[in-house]
This record gives C-alpha cells, sequence and structure tokens, in this order.
C-alpha cells in the first residue's frame, strides 16, 4: 500500500523547528511594530515628498518599480559597500519609472537568486549515505572508516545513540564484530544556516520596505545592521561550502587569498569610512556626492555655528541649485540673511519657503517681525493671522510649529498693545496662552499680559500676571521691572526698589534696569546706548524734564537705530519742531507719515509746523 504526501505538507514537517524559529522572529517583529505605532498615537508620521519620493508619485507602475528595486539597492550596499552616504532621500536614487529601465533586470535577478537559496534550503534532502552539516561532508560506514575533512565517524544503522554534548564512545559486540562509535551533538546543516541566514537577512529589513506602509527614507543604512549579519552567515557557509567542494589544493589557497584579500579590502574601507565620521564637517562633505542638496544644506547649518557665515550662505545656495524648493533650506537662507541685517533678501527668501510649504509658521513668524521693525505694521498683523490660523495637521514638526504660532500671536499682541489696543492685544495674548505648547517659555507673553491689563487700569489682574511671569522664570528680567513699576504705583516703595535691584543684580550690564530704578536712569544710556528702547526712553523723560537739546541727541540716536519706525521719526520731528529746526522737522514728519499715513498726532503736528514755517516765510506753497 502506497500513501500519497502532498509536498507542502512533507516540506513543513521537515522543517518544522526551523520555520517554527523564523515564525516567532517575525511575530516579535510585529509586536515591536505594534509599540512603535501605540507610542507615536496610533498613527503613522507624516513625511514630506522629498524624504521618500517614490510614495508621492502619482503612478502606480512608478511606486512597484521603484519599490522592488529598493531592496536590490540595499543588498548591493552590502555586497559593495563602496558609496555610503549618511541621508540617500530626495534624488539620491532616481526613481524606476518604466519597464525599460535597466535596474529592473537587476531587480529580477535579485529575487530569482533569494527563490532559489530558499529553494535549496527547505527542498534540498540529505542523503541516507552522505549528510552535509554546515560545509562539512560526513560519512556514516558500517565498519569502515569514512574520511570527512579530518573527522571519522563509525556507524551502525541498527543501532542508536543518543546525542550528548559531549564526545561520547561507545563499543559494542554484534555477530561477533567488535563496533566503535563515536557520538558529538551535530552542527545545524548547510541548508538550515541558509533558511537562518536568509530570515535574518530579510525579515528585519521588512519594515523598511514599504511594504506595510510608507517609510520617511528612501535607503537608510542603519536599517541594514541586523540584515548584514545575515549577509555574512550566507558568505561564511558559501565559502565555506565551496571550501569543501574544492578537491585540488591550489584552488583552496587560492579561496583562502580571495578571502583574505576581501577582508583587508573591506577592513580598509572601513577606516577610511570612520574618518567621514569624525565630526559633522567631514561627513556631509562625505554625502556631496550621492545627495549634494542635503548635504550642502546641512554643512551650511554645520559652517553657521562656526561662526563661517560666508561659506554657511554659498553652502546654501549650493543646496538650492541642486532642489530650489526645499523649504528648510530656503528658511535657513533668510534667517543667515536677516542676522545679516540683509531683510529685503530675508523676506524674498522667506516668502519662498511659505511658498514651497504654506504650514512653515516660524517663516511667517521671522516675515512679521522684519515687517514690523520696518514699519509695515498693517502688513505684518496680516501676516501673524494667517500664521494663526495654519491648521494643526500633517506638519513635519509639530512641536517647533506650536511654538512659532504662539510667538506670532504674542508679537501681533504687542504690536496691538502698543497702538493702544489693549482688549484686542489681550484677546491675542489668551489665544497664545491657549495654543502655547509644553515646552513654550511662557514669561515674556505673561509680563506683556500684566502690560496690557496696566494700560487698562486693572492693577489685580496685571498683578497676577506679573507673578506668573516671575514663577516660570524667576531671574526674568522684564517681569522685575514692570512689577517694580506696579508696586511703586501702588505706593510699595520699598519692595518696588526691591525688585529694581535684584533686575541690576541679575544683569549689571542692562541699561533698562537702571532706567527704572529713578537714581541709576542717565547711567543707562551710557551702559546700553546701542538698545533702542533704553535710548528712546532716555529721550522721552530729557523731553518731560524739558532738556531740549539733551532730548534731541538722544531722540536723534534711536531714529537711527530705528530709521523705519514712525514714532521715533515723529518723536525726533517733535523735538526738531521745539527747538527751532523746522525744515529737519518737516522731514521727519513727512517720513514718518508716509510710514504711517494714518497717524493724526503726526498730521496734526505737521499743520502746525507749516502755520509756523508760513509765518516766519519758509513755506509760499500750499500744501
Amino acid at each position: 500500500v502506497y500513501k500519497c504526501k502532498l509536498p507542502g505538507i512533507s516540506l513543513i514537517r521537515k522543517n518544522v523547528q526551523l520555520l517554527l524559529s523564523v515564525f516567532l522572529l517575525a511575530v516579535w517583529g510585529v509586536v515591536l511594530l505594534a509599540y512603535r505605532l501605540y507610542w507615536m498615537g496610533n498613527k503613522p508620521p507624516n513625511f514630506s515628498n522629498s524624504d521618500n519620493p517614490a510614495a508621492d508619485s502619482p503612478s502606480i507602475l512608478t511606486r512597484t518599480l521603484t519599490f522592488f528595486y529598493l531592496p536590490v539597492a540595499n543588498f548591493w550596499l552590502l555586497l559593495c559597500p563602496d558609496t555610503l552616504s549618511f541621508d540617500w532621500s530626495m534624488d539620491a536614487l532616481p526613481l524606476v519609472r518604466t519597464l525599460a529601465d535597466w535596474r529592473n533586470v537587476h531587480t529580477v535577478a535579485f529575487y530569482l537568486g533569494l527563490l532559489l537559496l530558499t529553494w535549496f534550503s527547505l527542498w534540498t534532502r540529505p542523503t541516507s549515505k552522505s549528510r552535509d552539516i554546515n560545509g562539512k561532508a560526513h560519512h556514516y560506514t558500517n565498519g569502515k572508516n569514512g574520511n570527512s575533512n579530518g573527522h571519522s565517524y563509525q556507524w551502525n544503522s541498527h543501532e542508536h545513540v543518543n546525542d550528548s554534548h559531549t564526545d561520547t564512545h561507545v563499543n559494542s559486540t554484534q555477530n561477533g564484530t567488535k563496533k566503535h562509535f563515536e557520538c558529538r551533538t551535530p552542527l545545524p546543516t548547510t541548508e538550515n544556516v541558509v533558511v537562518f541566514s536568509i530570515g535574518l537577512l530579510t525579515i528585519p529589513f521588512l519594515p523598511a520596505t514599504n511594504l506595510f506602509f510608507y517609510v520617511g527614507f528612501v535607503i537608510a543604512e542603519r536599517v541594514l545592521y541586523i540584515p548584514s549579519m545575515g549577509f555574512c552567515l550566507l558568505v561564511a557557509v558559501g565559502m565555506r561550502s565551496l571550501y569543501v567542494r574544492l578537491q585540488h589544493r591550489s584552488f583552496r589557497a587560492v579561496l583562502v587569498y580571495c578571502s583574505a584579500a576581501l577582508v583587508l579590502l573591506l577592513s580598509v574601507k572601513t577606516v577610511l569610512r570612520n574618518r567621514d565620521w569624525q565630526n559633522e564637517e567631514m561627513l556631509y562633505k562625505s554625502g556631496i556626492y550621492v545627495n549634494p542638496a542635503k548635504a550642502w544644506g546641512n554643512l551650511g547649518n554645520v559652517l553657521k555655528s562656526q561662526g563661517n557665515i560666508e561659506e554657511a550662505e554659498q553652502a546654501y545656495r549650493n543646496a538650492l541649485y541642486y532642489r530650489s524648493n526645499m523649504a528648510d533650506m530656503l528658511y535657513n537662507l533668510g534667517l543667515l540673511l536677516q542676522e545679516s541685517n540683509k531683510f529685503s533678501e530675508a523676506l524674498h527668501y522667506y516668502k519662498l519657503a511659505i511658498g514651497s510649504r504654506p504650514t512653515l509658521a516660524s517663516a511667517y513668524l521671522n516675515t512679521g517681525i522684519i515687517l514690523m521693525n520696518q514699519g509695515r505694521l498693517d502688513e505684518a498683523k496680516r501676516t501673524f493671522l494667517t500664521c494663526a490660523d495654519i491648521p494643526d495637521e500633517n506638519l513635519k514638526d509639530p512641536h517647533a510649529h506650536k511654538s512659532s504660532v504662539t510667538s506670532c500671536l504674542y508679537n501681533l499682541g504687542k504690536l496691538l498693545h502698543e497702538q493702544g489696543h489693549q482688549e484686542e492685544a489681550l484677546t491675542v495674548f489668551k489665544e497664545a496662552v491657549q495654543k502655547m505648547p509644553r515646552q513654550f517659555a511662557p514669561q515674556s507673553l505673561y509680563n506683556m499680559m500684566g502690560e496690557a491689563y496696566i494700560r487698562l487700569n486693572k492693577l489685580t489682574e496685571a498683578e497676577r500676571w506679573y507673578r506668573e511671569s516671575l514663577r516660570a522664570k524667576p531671574d526674568h528680567i522684564p517681569a522685575h521691572l514692570t512689577y517694580g513699576k506696579l508696586l511703586a504705583m501702588t505706593g510699595q516703595k520699598t519692595e518696588a526698589e526691591r525688585y529694581f535691584l535684584k533686575a541690576i543684580q541679575l544683569d549689571p550690564t542692562k541699561g533698562n534696569c537702571y532706567m527704572h530704578y529713578g537714581k541709576h536712569r542717565f547711567k543707562a544710556v551710557r551702559l546700553d546706548s546701542g538698545e533702542f528702547d533704553v535710548v528712546f526712553s532716555a529721550a522721552h523723560m530729557l523731553r518731560q524734564a524739558s532738556l531740549n537739546e539733551a532730548a534731541e541727541k538722544y531722540y536723534r540716536q534711536a531714529a537711527s537705530l530705528r530709521p523705519n519706525y514712525p514714532a521715533a521719526l515723529m518723536n525726533l520731528g517733535a523735538i526738531l519742531h521745539l527747538n527751532g529746526k523746522l525744515q529737519e522737522a518737516e522731514a521727519n514728519y513727512l517720513r514718518a507719515l508716509q510710514l504711517k499715513p494714518d497717524d493724526t498726532i503726526t498730521q496734526s503736528n505737521l499743520r502746525k509746523l507749516w502755520n509756523i514755517m508760513e509765518k516766519q516765510g519758509l513755506r509760499t506753497t500750499s500744501r
């Protein structure tokens, strides 16, 4: 009676332990992935199209061909790690768009080779006369020594010897013939090692294949750390099997020398690659050949941190030459130009960054700050409001985004506060408090809320927010000064003096600390003559004290610090008006009105000035 066995069942029975190990490895990988997904909020992260261009391609054919090719490219890095890079995103690996692309041949060859290896390891069966154990051919004989690479085994097929962790020698007599048995714990078969190696090579790599979800990279050499162990096992077992099958001694010597040369060459490559990792600058320079856009951009950041501003600017421009729509790079270049006081160019690159990524809140923030300092207040308001309305979805860095949005609201509220719209300012400040992330430093925001309440004469609320500011940052100098002012207003002179002195103690070089502390107020200008608020306040106090000549000096200095600030120009015009310098006063009034046409105070002062000039014969034409 013959029993029919299905090939699949036979295969499973034969490799049940091996398949169970691979299954457990796969299950453990799924558990780790599930935990990672749970930790991230049960949703995969969002990546930009430059991180993984294939995932963003609208063509199914392009996505399929490219994703099939990516494991081939990774395997080539294992096989020949000649060209390495810290980053393979963007266009470092061109997409496979058509079937005619020659890289598809590599894809087919790779997967065929993988299938052949799997077939060999699962379907090859050892014969009863010979078994290949880890590359060693062990012959089992009955009464005869079978030589197998220096190992001699004598075996009787009708007798069974239990495995042991130590060698055992058993003597027995059967039919008058003395048998000698030598039993050793057998090593895994070559087939099992190959299956284990393939599992170690492929299963840890599966999450990076885009099979289950899109990942945020094209190639990442770090994901090859564990698969490289399986690859090394495959190479080792292949070399061993080839060595056993080569009968001629000279052929074996050639194989040994080739293996030694391979190890030596790869060791040299490792040493050279380690030099690239000595510091960030060398690492980014080494990646310019593979991914010039990303490498130049990162190199620009390093050069900027080193103080090499011109080189950093050139590095950013090089990055944009290769990829002109990188929002982060456009923003970084704009920031560099802003710090170099090239405000017009900075605005240009911020607008390009916003055009490339409309959700880049930090670009809106810096754009608004520049516009505000240039006196373009309405544009600044619109920019801050646009930033505040950006939805909190599909963001690359949600925490940085929320911080920038909060800063936009803070600056908008500060602008409204300076214009005298205290209720609107408080509404904006409260929205900022609601939206600010956990890592945001709120002391300046709380202090400005106290300032707004002071203007509304709500002293209890003002005191509450000043205390909140000091609780958030006990060494916050502005809060010490503003709270000191509040205490002085409410008659608590001694307590007020304590806060003023504390501010001076925190930073003795800060001029505005002395400004609030009466007997040191003019020392402030000497210590911090480059700070607009200090100089402007000093000029205002001198004017109130009727020291107009000294006030003119400091108003001129304030206007030079902020040449496009309407309030500075208007006050300079007013002091020049009082000091009898009428034509110069007229020029400053007109300049202030160009920046802020609806300023009623400047309009009134200019009409008064023109009346005086007409009486003195300095102005004859009606304007």
